[in-house]
């Protein structure tokens, strides 16, 4: 996995950072660090599909409405997703998306971290050295 919970983020908040070597690889990555946060992915099976579509106005909208659908998706229908794949237009800021994994089940799955928001509070989304990096801070 490309990605690390950095200490430095602001207190009582979650602060993801995530790598890949595209913006697709990037930002499923910053997804499953958030799902691991919600419960470790090693237990999630991906028995249940579910795709979307997403825009935004520039990539830290894009990252943050993705993120953001995929937190309605939890809360409403209880979905933890551990593989996800993505197509990314980065001229158009347009995201698909092709989650897979299973309803939260409190005998199976252990409850981590309840994140409640995606915030753009200290987030970036960046190409270095042909790699690219996310961070972006959750509301826990």
């Amino acid at each position: 996995m490309g990605y690390r919970y950095a200490e430095d983020g602001p207190v009582a908040d979650l602060t993801v950072e995530s790598w890949g070597a595209t913006l697709e690889e990037v930002l499923a990555n910053a997804a499953l660090a958030m799902f691991n946060a919600i419960t470790p992915l090693k237990a999630v099976e991906a028995t249940v599909s579910r795709a979307f579509e997403v825009e935004g106005d520039d990539m830290g909208s894009l990252l943050f409405n993705f993120l953001d659908e995929l937190l309605y998706i939890n809360d409403v229908d209880l979905l933890v997703f551990s593989e996800i794949q993505l197509t990314v237009d980065a001229k158009a800021f347009k995201l698909g998306a092709v989650c897979r994994g299973e309803a939260f089940d409190p005998d199976r799955h252990v409850q981590g971290i309840a994140v409640k928001a995606v915030t753009f509070h200290e987030m970036k989304v960046e190409e270095r050295a042909g790699e690219w990096a996310v961070r972006v801070v959750l509301d826990t």
